[in-house]
């Protein structure tokens, strides 16, 4: 292929596609499928295979109003039945044959962990949600977060996950509300605005998945803040709302909604849906952002964030130290050499206390690139490992167009001169026949440091985009490793400079 370059020169341009295999997972029996729905049904969760060290239950406590409550222990009962797909079943919408068959547990919700908020004429709630919408919304996170906490509080019959039951009228007024703002947050945000407007490539851009916005940073959500307050009483929730209780027109079908309740259910119950095969050396997979949040002195700082998951899907979140806000600071926020080098050292810290031992390699992700400053942080610290890599995701506005109806399949490398790599992580789906997406796929420019190539780079975040323990769907763009970020961030804004009192991925999700 060739391109005209003024009027006498031409520049050859080379093309190498390949097409990377969709990921296979490991569930409960030998089988291996890239489907989770599908492996779950033929061979179970993979933590089967841990034997007696099972619980053969899921212990669900609930809070909320009642009438609530009473449809949340009608949609568990549901999900312990067979719920039909939508009309014909087809390869994007599966049946839901029912968490026991599903997960080889029953689903248990005892009268004596559900927690009752009066909504009535002199309610804890009806009082919650008088006046200011701002000063409401702290009064509704109390009320919730109180009743959590005793159920939090036992020694004997402690929930393994909590719903927390949401009724239209608190989210109405509370679900997300504006936060009352210095001089410097109203500025900052207009510089995050002016960002945001640059950064858009197209139509078809999707920055924003991961991205911090101004709507983030001058608003309050209701669900961040249960979330912090949960992690402090280190008993994980599920909030639920009618959206997810009740069949509307403009809801998922229920056998969908199901399955995504389900998976994200058991995993916060501390349960292993599935795993990625172990292949080649143990590996931690490192996901770097940065979030803005308020110091107890209403000071603002961008932090660093650490997203970080074992070669078995065992997922943490690390904090790093504060960034300082600059002027034109951009996109492209960097940590000093010091402060790469803590960061690694408390993800290898973790990471043995989690495992036992060290990773044999450590690939780290960003959406921006890695400075020399970070990069010699990061090597100082983990010069004990034998392999590390550091790989730069940058969503981009290069096409790829095939002959026919769909787009480039899933896992399609495009490499331009052997020098610039592109991975299309939506497009055509093998498992579902079908493009099952609205626009134009973008894909990720993959740029590496390190003695590992693009291709591997590639492979790895391919197999990221399915381990996602917080639905079975697998339309997944992102790699885990960054696709919580703007989430896990919102969270640990709401959760204030304390120390941590939980890592463990499943407070996050």
């Amino acid at each position: 292929m060739t391109m005209a370059r003024g009027r006498s020169q031409a520049m050859s341009i080379s093309l190498s596609i390949l097409e990377l295999a969709p990921p296979k997972l490991q569930f409960g029996g030998a089988s291996t499928h890239s489907d989770p729905k599908v492996g779950l049904v033929a061979a179970g969760p993979f933590d089967l295979r841990f034997g007696s060290a099972r619980k053969d239950h899921v212990h669900v406590g609930i809070v909320g109003p009642p009438a609530e409550i009473s449809a949340a222990k009608r949609w568990l009962e549901r999900c312990s039945r067979e719920v039909p797909a939508v009309g014909d079943a087809n390869l994007l919408r599966r049946p839901f044959i029912g968490f026991p068959e599903i997960f080889r547990k029953a689903l248990v919700a005892p009268s004596d962990s559900t927690i009752a908020l009066s909504m009535g004429d002199g309610g804890e709630l009806t009082k919650a949600l008088e006046g200011d919408a701002y000063e409401c919304f702290q009064r509704v996170v109390d009320v919730y977060a109180e009743a959590h906490a005793r159920l939090a509080a036992r020694d004997l019959n402690r929930p393994d996950v909590v719903l927390m039951c949401i009724p239209e009228a608190v989210l109405e007024k509370v679900g997300t509300v504006e936060r009352k703002t210095s001089y410097i947050e109203r500025k900052r945000a207009k510089e995050l605005r002016r960002l945001r407007a640059s950064n858009q490539l197209d139509l078809f851009g999707q920055l924003d998945e991961v991205e911090e916005t101004p709507e983030d940073f001058l608003r309050r959500d209701l669900r961040l803040a249960l979330k912090a307050r949960a992690l402090r009483a280190r008993l994980p929730i599920q909030l639920v709302t009618d959206a997810l209780l009740h069949d509307t027109a403009r809801n998922q079908d229920p056998a969908t909604r199901a399955w995504n309740f389900s998976v994200g259910l058991y995993y916060k119950a501390g349960g292993v849906p599935w795993r990625l095969p172990p292949s080649g050396p143990e590996t931690c997979f490192v996901g770097v952002s940065f979030h803005h949040f308020r110091t107890t002195k209403r000071e603002i700082v961008r932090s660093s964030l650490a997203q970080a998951f074992s070669s078995d899907g065992e997922g943490f979140a690390i904090r790093g130290e504060g960034v300082p806000v600059e002027r034109d600071q951009g996109r492209n926020v960097h940590l000093t050499e010091r402060q790469a080098f803590e960061l690694a050292n408390n993800v290898l810290a973790e990471y043995e206390l989690r495992t036992g031992g060290p990773p044999l390699r450590i690939v780290l992700h960003k959406t921006s690139r890695f400075d020399d400053a970070e990069s010699a942080g990061f090597r100082a610290a983990l010069k004990d490992t034998p392999i590390v890599s550091m790989v730069t995701l940058v969503p981009s506005l290069f096409r790829l167009l095939r002959y026919g109806t769909y787009p480039p399949k899933v896992g399609t490398v495009c490499t331009v001169n052997q020098h610039r790599s592109f991975l299309f992580t939506s497009g055509f789906m093998t498992e579902l026949g079908t493009y099952p997406g609205p626009h134009v796929p973008q894909p990720f420019e993959v740029r590496c440091l390190g003695s590992e190539g693009p291709l591997i780079a590639a492979q790895d975040v391919l197999n990221l985009t399915r381990m996602n323990w917080n639905t079975a769907d697998i339309r997944g763009k992102w790699p885990v490793s960054l696709s919580f970020a703007r989430r896990v961030g919102g969270i640990l804004d709401e959760y204030g400079d304390d120390d941590l009192a939980e890592t463990s991925f499943r407070y996050f999700v």
